[in-house]
């Protein structure tokens, strides 16, 4: 089968198909894609940047949507198409990754990424080849303890520190992330790359029409503040 030409941003792996195990991270910025591509396997891990928020999938036109230079590369990158002409079989990964920053903006760029997917290739969704990261947002370090602690919410920090401060440890600092190029290489492998040990979810069509439910309901600036898949829990 011939693939459609790489989009030249897109850092691309060995392997491709819907059955090669192959899959593609989409993350924010030129920065998070070296940090990601330096440690990834490149046998099967691709890496495509998005650079800003993409625009919201929901409310333009095809036209529109297929001019945007971040969504017009990811479809190629996909090699599927899009819309009327979308074609599963000629998917390029078995699964696309998204990987964002744990921030505001990250949690808005998943939920607009996702929208995409939901509008323009919703087939991916729907035979389960969309799937998230959500990496840590703050480590937490304190005398006496051998590795940081990693914490994927304000709460869990807060927990953490209280932990160690009844643990009788000092000089515990909260270190929160500052995207994902600020990760050290041991923790961006083993929480976001690393497949036997990353923190990954499935996202469906369902996660998708709350994601869109909830911009209609508090607009996109509130929305960014929300994560879709908090329903997913980590265990």
């Amino acid at each position: 089968m011939m693939f459609p030409r790489q989009p030249i941003k897109l850092i691309d792996c060995d392997a491709h198909g819907l059955a090669s195990g192959a899959e593609l991270f989409v993350v924010e910025g030129d920065s998070a894609a070296q940090a990601v591509a330096r440690i990834r396997n490149e046998k099967y891990q691709a890496v495509l940047p998005m650079q800003g928020k993409p625009m919201n999938a929901m409310k333009t036109s095809e036209k529109n949507i297929r001019k945007n230079p971040f969504f017009s590369a990811l479809v190629e990158a996909i090699g599927t198409d899009m819309a009327d002409a979308f074609v599963l079989s000629n998917c390029r990964y078995q699964r696309i990754v998204l990987l964002f920053d744990p921030d505001a903006d990250g949690i808005h760029c998943g939920t607009l990424a996702l929208m995409f997917f939901y509008r323009w290739m919703r087939p991916l969704l729907e035979a389960s080849h969309i799937t998230i990261i959500r990496p840590p947002m703050m480590e937490i370090i304190a005398d006496q303890v051998d590795f940081p602690r990693l914490a994927y919410s304000e709460e869990e920090g807060q927990s953490i520190s209280q932990e160690l401060s009844l643990q009788k440890h000092s000089n515990i600092i909260k270190r929160r992330f500052r995207g994902l190029a600020s990760f050290n290489v041991d923790t961006l492998l083993h929480c976001c790359v690393k497949p036997t040990t990353r923190n990954i979810f499935q996202l469906t069509t369902g996660d998708a029409e709350s994601s869109i439910e909830l911009m209609s309901m508090i607009g996109e600036d509130s929305a960014s503040r929300h994560n879709p898949t908090d329903r997913v829990r980590l265990e």
